[in-house]
């Protein structure tokens, strides 16, 4: 039993350090799994064929069409300029004396919207650093920026985000995108009043100092989206691939402010209603039948809600920017191909997190989790916020512990009057906490967007986008515990 914990721990280690190294996961996932199987004497190919691909497949067949439509509603906006309409209206309202507001907040209005964070990357990074040279701040603060507004309260908090690390729960809690609507209002104000009280103390600290905005180091995006290393860790990290960031066509004028912003409305507006309105009412008593998986509405209802929200803001956003995009097809296919990489990256993780909780010793490590103190919300944040750190994948640290460990904590759950909702939000709070070290593909990614480095920018990055996610992790458990779900 020891040495197979060993060879789990060899594992992830080695899938760790190569990754880092810019390696294939498509390749080190699988391998990587060989590694555990042998130190604890499993049959190799069983565990490949029979485990491995199995979770993979699984994985697939959930979560494929929220990858897909999500990341071609995100090219979709990008080459109607949607996104950079949206960041101008941001720019003029706001202006260059709340910069760093202006620069959070368009971040979080496209990807709350449905827009994938990559995507927003590409467009927001140059409006900041026109807002941030214009306002004289350091040019440092601006991966810290846009990370706030991007990756951090609206990808884990806010009820009803289309994120996949929100709808990753939904499967095994049978909840929908809006659980614990209160908890997670809460949470996101604790992100973003914690990541604006920082970056705001940076700007005048700098300021105090004589520090200015600096120089705009050459970045070509071309150039960062071909990245094979960029390219490696990003697919892991979110649902769009950067080599299809240059393909298709950008349209010739940009939107109105309003035109612009009705596809991310559409996104939030169906899937409120599909989610709380109308499936709940449906009758769907047909999916208990073998040929619809023998499952139930609890189980499917919440990806179905997002799935037909980006849909419908798709259908929109061609409508509404048909004569604007002068290459719809191109703009279309390479949408559609920036979602493949991603999705099987991250079922590739997942296979090997299938492979890992089926061997014997991992009972050793399911019952380390189990007895950390504090209760199941405490032992269910720090499995998904190890695993999350560990493999720099917010949406895959969180799939691999709830294969590993959700049904047990919805035994747990039912045993103890836990809310599922509360389990919901308090595991994708956890996954968004610690995934952003160093080795995470959209912090690499980033930097490389705004021509920064880990020397000069990371430290805000890890205050305002780590520090922030954990006070508010803390902070719903708490609340959790004593008050439930709301």
């Amino acid at each position: 039993m020891m040495l197979g914990l060993v060879g789990i721990l060899v594992a992830l280690g080695l899938l760790i350090y190569l990754a880092f190294r810019g390696g294939s996961i498509l390749l080190l996932a699988p391998g990587a799994a060989i590694v555990a199987a042998i130190f604890s004497g499993e049959p190799i190919l069983a565990n490949l064929t029979q485990v491995f691909m199995q979770s993979t497949a699984t994985f697939v067949g959930q979560f494929f069409l929220l990858f897909l439509f999500g990341a071609l509603f995100g090219k979709l906006m990008e080459d109607s300029r949607s996104v950079e309409a949206i960041a101008d209206f941001m720019t003029a309202k706001l202006g260059t004396e709340r910069a760093i507001l202006a620069v959070v907040l368009a971040g979080a209005l496209v990807t709350y919207g449905g827009v994938s964070v990559f995507v927003s990357f590409f467009v927001i990074a140059p409006m900041a650093q026109a807002l941030f040279r214009a306002a004289d701040i350091p040019h440092r603060l601006i991966p810290g920026a846009i990370m706030l507004g991007t990756a951090t309260f609206t990808m884990t908090a806010l009820p009803g985000t289309p994120s996949i690390n929100n709808a990753i729960p939904m499967p095994f809690f049978g909840t929908d995108p809006f659980a614990a609507p209160g908890i997670g209002i809460i949470a996101a104000l604790i992100m973003f009043a914690y990541g604006m009280w920082w970056l705001n103390r940076s700007a005048r600290v700098a300021r105090l100092k004589g520090e200015g905005y600096g120089f705009d180091p050459p970045v070509d995006l071309e150039e960062v989206s071909e990245d094979s290393v960029i390219r490696e860790r990003a697919t892991t990290a979110q649902g769009f691939d950067p080599a299809e960031a240059i393909h298709g066509e950008m349209g010739r004028t940009k939107p109105a402010a309003v035109v612009a912003m009705a596809p991310l409305v559409v996104v939030i507006l169906v899937n409120l209603a599909m989610s709380q309105f109308i499936l709940p009412n449906a009758e769907t008593s047909f999916l208990a039948d073998p040929r619809w998986g023998a499952t139930s509405i609890t189980a499917v209802g919440g990806v179905w809600s997002v799935v037909t929200a980006l849909f419908c803001a798709i259908v929109v956003t061609i409508a509404l920017n048909f004569r604007r995009m002068p290459a719809l097809r191109a703009s279309i296919s390479a949408g559609a191909t920036a979602s493949v990489l991603p999705a099987v990256s991250v079922a590739s993780l997942v296979g090997f997190g299938g492979v890992v909780a089926g061997l014997p010793a991992f009972q050793m490590v399911s019952d380390w989790v189990m007895s950390i103190g504090g209760g199941p919300l405490v032992s269910l944040a720090v499995s998904t916020n190890i695993l999350a750190a560990l493999t720099g994948s917010a949406s895959g640290g969180l799939t691999i512990a709830l294969d590993a460990l959700g049904s047990t904590y919805m035994q747990i759950a039912q045993d103890t009057g836990i809310s599922p909702d509360l389990l919901h939000r308090v595991a994708v709070v956890g996954s968004g906490a610690l995934d952003s070290l160093p080795h995470n593909g959209a912090v690499v990614t980033l930097l490389a967007v705004c021509g920064s480095t880990h020397g000069k920018s990371y430290v805000d990055i890890v205050m305002a986008c780590m520090v922030g996610p954990v006070l508010a992790l803390i902070a719903i458990i708490g609340i959790g515990s004593m008050f439930g779900s709301f």
